[in-house]
Protein backbone atom coordinates (compact mmCIF):
# COMPACT_ATOMS: atom_id res chain seq x y z
CA UNK A 1 0.00 0.00 0.00
CA UNK A 2 1.34 3.45 -0.93
CA UNK A 3 0.31 6.87 0.38
CA UNK A 4 -1.86 7.67 -2.65
CA UNK A 5 -3.91 4.50 -2.22
CA UNK A 6 -4.29 5.23 1.48
CA UNK A 7 -5.44 8.82 0.97
CA UNK A 8 -7.76 7.88 -1.90
CA UNK A 9 -9.40 5.30 0.33
CA UNK A 10 -9.80 7.86 3.12
CA UNK A 11 -11.46 10.27 0.69
CA UNK A 12 -13.92 7.61 -0.47
CA UNK A 13 -14.94 7.19 3.17
CA UNK A 14 -15.49 10.96 3.51
CA UNK A 15 -12.73 11.34 6.10
CA UNK A 16 -11.28 14.75 6.90
CA UNK A 17 -7.97 13.66 8.47
CA UNK A 18 -5.58 10.73 8.45
CA UNK A 19 -3.14 9.99 11.28
CA UNK A 20 -0.14 7.72 10.70
CA UNK A 21 2.05 6.83 13.66
CA UNK A 22 5.12 4.65 13.57
CA UNK A 23 4.37 3.33 17.05
CA UNK A 24 0.55 3.53 17.23
CA UNK A 25 -0.70 2.58 13.78
CA UNK A 26 -3.27 4.55 11.78
CA UNK A 27 -6.54 6.32 12.47
CA UNK A 28 -8.99 8.42 10.43
CA UNK A 29 -11.31 11.24 11.44
CA UNK A 30 -14.77 10.84 9.94
CA UNK A 31 -17.52 13.39 10.65
CA UNK A 32 -15.53 14.56 13.66
CA UNK A 33 -14.99 11.10 15.18
CA UNK A 34 -11.61 9.36 15.33
CA UNK A 35 -11.71 5.77 14.01
CA UNK A 36 -8.80 3.35 14.25
CA UNK A 37 -7.84 1.81 10.90
CA UNK A 38 -8.08 -1.95 10.45
CA UNK A 39 -4.87 -2.26 8.42
CA UNK A 40 -2.08 -3.79 10.50
CA UNK A 41 1.21 -2.44 9.18
CA UNK A 42 4.65 -2.89 10.64
CA UNK A 43 6.64 -0.02 12.16
CA UNK A 44 8.87 0.04 9.11
CA UNK A 45 5.92 0.18 6.69
CA UNK A 46 4.34 3.03 8.67
CA UNK A 47 7.63 4.93 8.72
CA UNK A 48 8.05 4.50 4.97
CA UNK A 49 4.51 5.82 4.37
CA UNK A 50 5.32 8.95 6.35
CA UNK A 51 8.71 9.54 4.74
CA UNK A 52 7.27 9.00 1.25
CA UNK A 53 5.45 12.32 1.66
CA UNK A 54 8.63 14.21 2.57
CA UNK A 55 11.30 15.75 0.38
CA UNK A 56 14.98 15.17 1.08
CA UNK A 57 15.20 18.60 2.72
CA UNK A 58 12.24 17.78 4.96
CA UNK A 59 13.76 14.43 5.94
CA UNK A 60 16.94 16.21 6.95
CA UNK A 61 14.86 18.62 9.03
CA UNK A 62 13.23 15.70 10.82
CA UNK A 63 16.65 14.27 11.63
CA UNK A 64 17.46 17.61 13.29
CA UNK A 65 14.34 17.30 15.43
CA UNK A 66 12.30 19.86 13.47
CA UNK A 67 8.58 19.39 12.75
CA UNK A 68 7.67 19.63 9.07
CA UNK A 69 4.54 21.44 7.88
CA UNK A 70 3.80 21.37 4.13
CA UNK A 71 1.24 20.90 1.38
CA UNK A 72 1.20 17.65 -0.57
CA UNK A 73 -0.29 17.35 -4.05
CA UNK A 74 -0.64 13.84 -5.44
CA UNK A 75 -0.62 12.87 -9.14
CA UNK A 76 -4.44 12.80 -9.09
CA UNK A 77 -4.31 16.56 -8.25
CA UNK A 78 -5.79 16.12 -4.76
CA UNK A 79 -4.18 18.37 -2.15
CA UNK A 80 -3.38 17.72 1.50
CA UNK A 81 -1.93 19.62 4.43
CA UNK A 82 0.69 17.54 6.22
CA UNK A 83 2.42 17.90 9.58
CA UNK A 84 5.16 15.37 10.38
CA UNK A 85 6.48 15.23 13.94
CA UNK A 86 8.31 13.01 16.39
CA UNK A 87 6.79 11.69 19.60
CA UNK A 88 7.91 9.10 22.16
CA UNK A 89 6.68 6.20 19.98
CA UNK A 90 8.45 7.33 16.80
CA UNK A 91 7.63 9.31 13.69
CA UNK A 92 4.02 10.50 13.20
CA UNK A 93 2.05 12.42 10.58
CA UNK A 94 -1.26 14.26 10.62
CA UNK A 95 -2.74 14.69 7.13
CA UNK A 96 -5.67 17.02 6.44
CA UNK A 97 -7.59 15.99 3.30
CA UNK A 98 -8.51 19.21 1.50
CA UNK A 99 -11.60 19.51 -0.67
CA UNK A 100 -11.14 18.73 -4.35
CA UNK A 101 -12.74 22.09 -5.17
CA UNK A 102 -13.36 25.23 -3.19
CA UNK A 103 -16.94 25.09 -1.87
CA UNK A 104 -19.17 28.14 -2.21
CA UNK A 105 -20.47 30.03 0.80
CA UNK A 106 -23.90 28.56 0.07
CA UNK A 107 -22.53 25.01 -0.04
CA UNK A 108 -20.98 25.60 3.39
CA UNK A 109 -24.43 26.76 4.68
CA UNK A 110 -22.86 29.99 5.93
CA UNK A 111 -25.10 33.00 6.68
CA UNK A 112 -25.82 35.48 3.84
CA UNK A 113 -23.99 38.23 5.75
CA UNK A 114 -20.72 36.43 4.86
CA UNK A 115 -21.15 37.47 1.22
CA UNK A 116 -21.72 41.07 2.30
CA UNK A 117 -18.53 40.98 4.34
CA UNK A 118 -16.60 39.62 1.35
CA UNK A 119 -17.78 42.64 -0.66
CA UNK A 120 -16.30 45.14 1.83
CA UNK A 121 -13.80 47.43 0.05
CA UNK A 122 -11.43 47.73 3.04
CA UNK A 123 -10.98 46.80 6.68
CA UNK A 124 -10.21 43.66 8.70
CA UNK A 125 -12.22 40.42 8.67
CA UNK A 126 -11.28 37.58 11.02
CA UNK A 127 -12.38 33.94 10.90
CA UNK A 128 -11.72 32.20 14.20
CA UNK A 129 -12.26 28.84 15.85
CA UNK A 130 -10.40 25.81 17.16
CA UNK A 131 -8.17 23.61 15.01
CA UNK A 132 -10.23 21.67 12.47
CA UNK A 133 -13.19 24.06 12.53
CA UNK A 134 -13.01 24.87 8.81
CA UNK A 135 -11.45 28.34 9.03
CA UNK A 136 -9.24 27.85 5.95
CA UNK A 137 -12.18 26.54 3.92
CA UNK A 138 -14.37 29.51 4.90
CA UNK A 139 -11.63 31.97 3.94
CA UNK A 140 -11.07 30.14 0.64
CA UNK A 141 -14.80 30.35 -0.12
CA UNK A 142 -14.73 34.10 0.58
CA UNK A 143 -11.71 34.67 -1.67
CA UNK A 144 -13.30 32.58 -4.42
CA UNK A 145 -16.52 34.61 -4.07
CA UNK A 146 -14.56 37.87 -4.42
CA UNK A 147 -12.62 36.53 -7.41
CA UNK A 148 -15.85 35.67 -9.22
CA UNK A 149 -17.45 39.02 -8.43
CA UNK A 150 -14.82 41.63 -9.26
CA UNK A 151 -11.45 42.32 -10.80
CA UNK A 152 -9.04 42.73 -7.89
CA UNK A 153 -5.41 41.98 -7.07
CA UNK A 154 -5.41 39.43 -4.27
CA UNK A 155 -2.26 38.35 -2.41
CA UNK A 156 -2.39 35.39 -0.04
CA UNK A 157 0.29 34.48 2.51
CA UNK A 158 -0.16 30.90 3.74
CA UNK A 159 1.71 28.22 5.67
CA UNK A 160 1.33 26.07 3.65
CA UNK A 161 -0.77 26.93 0.56
CA UNK A 162 -3.87 24.75 0.91
CA UNK A 163 -6.35 25.67 -1.82
CA UNK A 164 -5.15 26.72 -5.26
CA UNK A 165 -7.48 29.41 -6.61
CA UNK A 166 -8.78 29.87 -10.14
CA UNK A 167 -8.08 33.39 -11.34
CA UNK A 168 -11.62 34.19 -12.60
CA UNK A 169 -11.95 38.02 -12.69
CA UNK A 170 -9.21 38.61 -10.13
CA UNK A 171 -5.45 38.20 -10.27
CA UNK A 172 -4.41 36.04 -7.31
CA UNK A 173 -0.81 35.60 -6.14
CA UNK A 174 -0.34 32.87 -3.52
CA UNK A 175 2.85 32.93 -1.41
CA UNK A 176 3.94 30.11 0.87
CA UNK A 177 5.91 30.83 4.04
CA UNK A 178 9.19 28.93 3.93
CA UNK A 179 9.05 28.53 0.15
CA UNK A 180 8.29 31.92 -1.38
CA UNK A 181 8.83 34.16 1.62
CA UNK A 182 10.50 33.91 5.02
CA UNK A 183 7.67 34.97 7.33
CA UNK A 184 4.09 36.23 7.48
CA UNK A 185 5.24 39.66 8.65
CA UNK A 186 7.86 39.92 5.89
CA UNK A 187 5.34 38.95 3.23
CA UNK A 188 2.87 41.51 4.56
CA UNK A 189 5.44 44.29 4.47
CA UNK A 190 6.24 43.39 0.86
CA UNK A 191 2.56 43.11 -0.04
CA UNK A 192 2.01 46.77 0.77
CA UNK A 193 4.37 47.59 -2.13
CA UNK A 194 2.74 45.12 -4.55
CA UNK A 195 -0.47 47.03 -5.32
CA UNK A 196 -2.92 44.64 -3.61
CA UNK A 197 -6.63 45.24 -3.15
CA UNK A 198 -7.10 42.27 -0.83
CA UNK A 199 -4.61 40.44 1.40
CA UNK A 200 -5.26 37.05 2.98
CA UNK A 201 -3.00 36.19 5.94
CA UNK A 202 -3.18 32.50 6.77
CA UNK A 203 -2.76 33.11 10.50
CA UNK A 204 -1.99 36.09 12.75
CA UNK A 205 0.54 34.44 15.04
CA UNK A 206 2.50 37.27 16.63
CA UNK A 207 2.56 40.99 17.34
CA UNK A 208 4.60 41.88 14.26
CA UNK A 209 2.18 40.08 11.92
CA UNK A 210 -0.88 41.52 13.68
CA UNK A 211 0.54 45.06 13.65
CA UNK A 212 1.40 44.88 9.95
CA UNK A 213 -2.01 43.41 9.06
CA UNK A 214 -3.77 46.19 10.98
CA UNK A 215 -1.65 48.79 9.18
CA UNK A 216 -2.60 47.23 5.83
CA UNK A 217 -6.29 47.45 6.74
CA UNK A 218 -5.83 51.08 7.84
CA UNK A 219 -4.25 52.03 4.53
CA UNK A 220 -7.27 51.04 2.46
CA UNK A 221 -6.88 47.28 1.89
CA UNK A 222 -9.27 44.47 2.77
CA UNK A 223 -7.38 42.04 5.03
CA UNK A 224 -8.70 38.57 5.90
CA UNK A 225 -7.06 36.32 8.46
CA UNK A 226 -7.59 33.65 11.13
CA UNK A 227 -7.02 33.26 14.86
CA UNK A 228 -7.31 30.21 17.11
CA UNK A 229 -9.94 31.64 19.44
CA UNK A 230 -13.37 30.34 20.43
CA UNK A 231 -15.42 33.54 20.66
CA UNK A 232 -15.61 37.08 19.34
CA UNK A 233 -14.83 38.72 22.70
CA UNK A 234 -11.82 36.46 23.19
CA UNK A 235 -10.62 37.33 19.68
CA UNK A 236 -10.42 41.05 20.41
CA UNK A 237 -8.73 40.45 23.76
CA UNK A 238 -6.21 38.05 22.18
CA UNK A 239 -5.16 40.64 19.60
CA UNK A 240 -4.80 43.39 22.20
CA UNK A 241 -2.92 41.11 24.62
CA UNK A 242 -0.24 40.38 22.01
CA UNK A 243 0.71 44.07 22.02
CA UNK A 244 3.17 45.68 24.44
CA UNK A 245 1.26 47.34 27.33
CA UNK A 246 2.04 50.85 26.10
CA UNK A 247 0.45 50.18 22.69
CA UNK A 248 -2.65 48.25 23.76
CA UNK A 249 -4.98 51.27 23.82
CA UNK A 250 -3.72 52.30 20.40
CA UNK A 251 -4.55 48.81 19.10
CA UNK A 252 -8.08 49.05 20.54
CA UNK A 253 -8.52 52.40 18.78
CA UNK A 254 -7.27 50.93 15.50
CA UNK A 255 -9.50 47.85 15.74
CA UNK A 256 -12.53 50.00 16.53
CA UNK A 257 -12.07 51.77 13.20
CA UNK A 258 -11.01 48.95 10.85
CA UNK A 259 -12.84 45.84 12.10
CA UNK A 260 -15.54 44.78 9.67
CA UNK A 261 -16.41 41.39 11.10
CA UNK A 262 -15.41 38.45 13.28
CA UNK A 263 -16.77 35.02 12.37
CA UNK A 264 -16.25 32.31 14.97
CA UNK A 265 -17.19 28.80 13.90
CA UNK A 266 -17.28 25.21 15.04
CA UNK A 267 -17.89 22.11 12.93
CA UNK A 268 -20.46 19.86 14.59
CA UNK A 269 -21.75 16.38 13.67
CA UNK A 270 -25.15 16.65 12.04
CA UNK A 271 -28.23 14.92 13.45
CA UNK A 272 -28.18 12.28 10.70
CA UNK A 273 -24.64 11.26 11.63
CA UNK A 274 -23.40 11.41 8.04
CA UNK A 275 -21.62 14.78 7.98
CA UNK A 276 -20.84 18.00 9.80
CA UNK A 277 -22.34 21.47 9.83
CA UNK A 278 -20.90 24.81 10.95
CA UNK A 279 -22.31 26.67 13.94
CA UNK A 280 -21.25 30.31 13.86
CA UNK A 281 -21.02 33.46 15.94
CA UNK A 282 -20.91 36.70 13.97
CA UNK A 283 -19.85 40.14 15.14
CA UNK A 284 -20.00 43.10 12.76
CA UNK A 285 -17.95 46.26 13.10
CA UNK A 286 -20.82 48.66 13.80
CA UNK A 287 -20.39 52.00 15.58
CA UNK A 288 -21.71 50.48 18.80
CA UNK A 289 -19.25 47.57 18.58
CA UNK A 290 -16.40 49.99 17.81
CA UNK A 291 -17.20 51.99 20.94
CA UNK A 292 -17.13 48.86 23.11
CA UNK A 293 -13.77 47.80 21.68
CA UNK A 294 -12.28 51.28 22.13
CA UNK A 295 -13.53 51.51 25.73
CA UNK A 296 -12.25 47.99 26.61
CA UNK A 297 -15.74 46.64 27.24
CA UNK A 298 -15.55 43.47 25.16
CA UNK A 299 -17.52 41.62 27.83
CA UNK A 300 -20.55 43.57 26.53
CA UNK A 301 -20.14 42.34 22.94
CA UNK A 302 -22.71 39.50 23.35
CA UNK A 303 -25.31 42.15 24.20
CA UNK A 304 -24.33 44.10 21.08
CA UNK A 305 -24.73 40.93 19.00
CA UNK A 306 -28.22 40.37 20.41
CA UNK A 307 -29.14 43.96 19.57
CA UNK A 308 -27.69 43.68 16.07
CA UNK A 309 -29.46 40.49 14.93
CA UNK A 310 -31.37 42.44 12.26
CA UNK A 311 -27.99 43.41 10.76
CA UNK A 312 -26.77 39.81 10.59
CA UNK A 313 -25.11 39.40 13.98
CA UNK A 314 -25.75 36.48 16.30
CA UNK A 315 -24.16 34.63 19.21
CA UNK A 316 -23.05 31.02 19.13
CA UNK A 317 -25.88 29.95 21.43
CA UNK A 318 -28.53 31.57 19.24
CA UNK A 319 -27.13 29.71 16.22
CA UNK A 320 -26.97 26.43 18.15
CA UNK A 321 -30.61 26.86 19.14
CA UNK A 322 -31.51 27.55 15.49
CA UNK A 323 -29.71 24.40 14.32
CA UNK A 324 -31.45 22.26 16.97
CA UNK A 325 -34.89 23.58 16.01
CA UNK A 326 -34.14 22.95 12.31
CA UNK A 327 -33.25 19.37 13.19
CA UNK A 328 -29.72 19.87 11.84
CA UNK A 329 -28.02 18.92 15.13
CA UNK A 330 -29.14 17.24 18.34
CA UNK A 331 -29.65 19.07 21.63
CA UNK A 332 -26.84 16.97 23.14
CA UNK A 333 -24.44 18.19 20.43
CA UNK A 334 -25.49 21.79 21.02
CA UNK A 335 -24.92 21.49 24.76
CA UNK A 336 -21.44 20.05 24.21
CA UNK A 337 -20.54 22.91 21.84
CA UNK A 338 -21.93 25.69 24.01
CA UNK A 339 -19.67 27.65 26.37
CA UNK A 340 -22.71 28.76 28.42
CA UNK A 341 -25.38 26.06 28.73
CA UNK A 342 -27.70 28.20 30.86
CA UNK A 343 -27.76 30.84 28.12
CA UNK A 344 -28.37 28.12 25.50
CA UNK A 345 -31.36 26.82 27.49
CA UNK A 346 -32.79 30.33 27.60
CA UNK A 347 -32.53 30.55 23.82
CA UNK A 348 -34.21 27.19 23.45
CA UNK A 349 -37.12 28.32 25.61
CA UNK A 350 -37.34 31.68 23.81
CA UNK A 351 -37.67 30.14 20.35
Amino acid sequence: MDIQQLLTGARKQNCSDLHISEGLGMAMRKHGRLIRAEEALSRQELRELILSMCSQEQREGLERGEDQDFALQLPDKTRHRVNVYQDRTGLSAAVRLLNDKIPTLEELYLPPVMAKLAEEPRGLILVTGPTGSGKSTTLAAMIDYISRKKAAHIITVEDPVEYVFDQNQSMIHQREVGEDVGSFAGALRSALREDPDIILVGEMRDYETISTAVTAAETGHLVLSTLHTTGTSQTIDRIVDTCPPQTQQQMRNQLSMILRGVITQQLLPNAAGNGRIAATEILLGTDAVGNLIREDKCYQLPTAMHSGMSQGMHTLNSDLARLVLMGSITLETAEMASTDRADLQQFMRRV
